[in-house]
This record gives C-alpha cells, sequence and structure tokens, in this order.
C-alpha cells in the first residue's frame, strides 16, 4: 500500500508540474464568457434564498442574484441545486462556477475558496415551538437540536456541547421535525425563520441569546481560487447592482427588507 501510494503522490506532484503554466494563465472568466453560461450553486432547500416553488423551479433571493449577475458578466445564468454538504466539493471538480447559496465566509472555507462580497449579513438563531417551556439556552441541556448539515451553525452547536445533535437537509426539514417533537430546537439563520413565521405562521419561539448579540455572519459568493479576473467581474456586477438599486429590489422582493 504505501509503494502504491508513494507512486501515486510521485505522479501526481508531476501531473502538476505539467499542468501548473496552463492553469495559472487561465481564469475561470473566459471560460464561462466562451461557455455563455454562468453555473452557480445553492441547496434549494433554504426559503427565500433558495427553494422549489409550486411550479417546480428553485427560485428565491440567491437565484437572482445569480441570474442577474450573470446577466451583467453578458452570459445566461444557470442555477445547480445541489446538497449543502457537498457543495464546496462540487465547485473545486468543477460542477458549476461558483456558490451562491448564502455561505457564511470563515477562516477554514477561505483557505478552499476565494470569496465575492460579502453580499448580506446573518445572524444565528435558537428556535423553539411556541408554549416550549424552554426559555433560554441553559435549558437546552440533554435536549435534541436540529441543525442544517455542513452549515457554520452545526460546528457551533457541536463545538458548543451538551446538547444530541441531528442534521437535516434544509430549513422545511427542520421545521417539520420541530413541530413533530423528534428536536426540541433548531440552530440555524434568524432571517429565514422570520421570513417563514411571517408568511405561514410558523409557531416558533426565538430565545435571547446574549451572546449572539453583535456578532452577524458576513454571507459571501465562492469561487475557486486563483481566478482574479472572474473574481474582480463578479465584485463589479454585485458592486453596481448595490450601487443602482437592483439588489434593494431583490431582497424587498425576497426577504422585506435591505439586508446588506
Amino acid at each position: 500500500m504505501k509503494t502504491i501510494l508513494s507512486y501515486a503522490v510521485a505522479a501526481g506532484l508531476a501531473f502538476s508540474a505539467i499542468a501548473l503554466p496552463i492553469s495559472a494563465s487561465a481564469d475561470d472568466l473566459d471560460t464561462v464568457k466562451a461557455a455563455g453560461e454562468f453555473k452557480f450553486a445553492n441547496s434549494g432547500a433554504y426559503p427565500p434564498f433558495s427553494f422549489v416553488d409550486d411550479s417546480n423551479q428553485v427560485v428565491g433571493f440567491d437565484v437572482d442574484i445569480g441570474n442577474e449577475i450573470a446577466r451583467r458578466l453578458g452570459v445566461k445564468g444557470a442555477g445547480v441545486s445541489t446538497a449543502w454538504d457537498g457543495i464546496i466539493a462540487g465547485l473545486l471538480a468543477g460542477k458549476y462556477d461558483s456558490i451562491i447559496g448564502s455561505m457564511t465566509i470563515t477562516p477554514e472555507r477561505e483557505k478552499a475558496v476565494d470569496f465575492v462580497g460579502p453580499y448580506y449579513k446573518s445572524g444565528r438563531g435558537i428556535f423553539v415551538t411556541e408554549g416550549s417551556p424552554i426559555k433560554s439556552i441553559d435549558d437546552l441541556k440533554d435536549k435534541t437540536i436540529g441543525v442544517t448539515l455542513g452549515e457554520t451553525h452545526e460546528k457551533w452547536a457541536r463545538e458548543r456541547g451538551g446538547w444530541d445533535i441531528r442534521t437535516y437537509k434544509g430549513l422545511p426539514e427542520l421545521f417539520l421535525e420541530l413541530k413533530a417533537g423528534r428536536i426540541q430546537a433548531m440552530v440555524v439563520d434568524a432571517v429565514p425563520v422570520a421570513i417563514a413565521v411571517k408568511e405561514t405562521g410558523e409557531k416558533v419561539v426565538k430565545l435571547d441569546v446574549p451572546e449572539f448579540a453583535g456578532s452577524e455572519d458576513k454571507i459571501g459568493i465562492a469561487i475557486r481560487k486563483g481566478n482574479p479576473a472572474l473574481k474582480a467581474a463578479m465584485q463589479k456586477a454585485l458592486d453596481e447592482m448595490m450601487a443602482d438599486g437592483t439588489y434593494e429590489a431583490i431582497a424587498m422582493k425576497w426577504v422585506g427588507s435591505d439586508i446588506r
């Protein structure tokens, strides 16, 4: 096994040495322009940012932002929905050009990808059902907590400890599990929950957690490293959207407020 691994590493290094001059001179912006299409990924399970509507189409804030960036790049936008826990791996494998999926910018993620933005801010919230005996974060000891698989909230919940953590694909599943009593609380971004409460009457209550005060997450658009031209072009498109009112119109349509 060791010998085979050694040969594999050597072969990989040799290939990298050959491929490096080519990749270094290329930029994903050229690929996007040549294809006439800008592919951007989301989970498709995170309303109102990306979700499946009554016509079985993935729509939402992130989808509109992606399509508008594509338009300003002079190409067609193409949203790609994929499981959140493998979304960065899909980007690195070249399955799409970008992730416009409400991804929190973290030092760990910045080691793997570059970020355009941030394009909005959001804060963490812990939610329980109305009438729950749970009134504070201290009441959650030994309780079952739901999170979205792969989100920063999952990492935070596991690091805090003292809870039984269950993972789900997205917010719709979390609401169902909370209603059914299979989880006693969920740790998620506060913005989409507030919208769900307003639009669908979800009966949940946000716990008052002092440690969350003033700790908003910066949400960015991920691209593969080594693509300065694409990054600059996307940032320019985003900046122009924010300056000319387009961004605000998209935010008001889906969120009901300017969340930049």
